[in-house]
């Protein structure tokens, strides 16, 4: 292993990583100066509609594709979703164990099954770019952050399918170029609209609990009256 490659997969990363971090202190300390302002109406609904089931069903709501009509009537999108942020999880974690816990990868399939699942995310990458494109409706919504993260999303993929044998011996390239973008990558989420996963639990919080106290959530499906 090169000095540069050591360098890349180590210091590299840990200052990308302190940087993050620290953004997203400075961001959560900003946001949490503004409190949440309370519910004007008394409890309404079902006596199971309450607060604390109304967050926990917030939270849970992603998991839950027939809860909402988007994904109920568009499966195969809500599939897409999933395959592409499970392959964003495994691309970080790879870049933690190549250099701390590289021995992990010599377990019998785990190689091909990261290889599987990071290169689909990289094609559901490629499907979300050419939507983004082709879509009027979705080029209308666009902004150049949402194209740039994309991209450097679906680039990243490729880059991290390739390295998950963790292979220098044939040349560095490949490696050195998915930790440098995965430094880019750490550095540049905390700016960028990616940062949306940061305020998902706090958000969904803070609707969850509102539509517990007015009685709508927890959903309760009433089955439609027979004719």
């Amino acid at each position: 292993m090169s000095d540069f490659l050591y360098f890349s997969e180590h210091t590299l990363q840990e200052v990308a990583l302190a940087i993050m971090a620290i953004v997203y202190i400075l961001r959560l300390v900003w946001l949490f100066r503004f409190k949440a302002g309370r519910d004007r109406q008394p409890e309404t609904g079902l006596p199971g509609t309450t607060m604390k089931r109304g967050i926990l069903y917030s939270w849970a709501n992603i998991f839950m594709p027939w809860a909402m009509e988007s994904s109920r009537t568009r499966i195969l999108i809500y599939l897409q979703f999933g395959v592409f942020h499970v392959g964003v999880t495994a691309a970080i974690g790879l870049s933690f164990v190549i250099p701390y816990a590289p021995q992990l990868l010599e377990i019998p399939l785990v190689v091909p099954v990261l290889q599987v699942i990071i290169g689909a995310a990289c094609l559901i990458g490629v499907i979300r770019i050419i939507r983004r494109v082709s879509d009027k409706y979705m080029r209308a919504i666009s902004s150049p952050d949402d194209y740039f993260s994309l991209i450097l999303l679906t680039v990243w993929f490729f880059f991290a399918t390739l390295a998950v044998p963790n292979n220098s011996q044939d040349g560095e390239g490949v490696l050195l170029t998915y930790f440098i973008l995965t430094a880019f990558f750490l550095i540049y989420v905390p700016f960028s609209k990616i940062s949306h996963y940061l305020y998902y639990p706090i958000t969904r919080y803070y609707f969850g609990k509102t539509m517990g106290h007015r009685g709508v959530y927890p959903v309760t499906h009433i089955p439609e009256p027979r004719k």
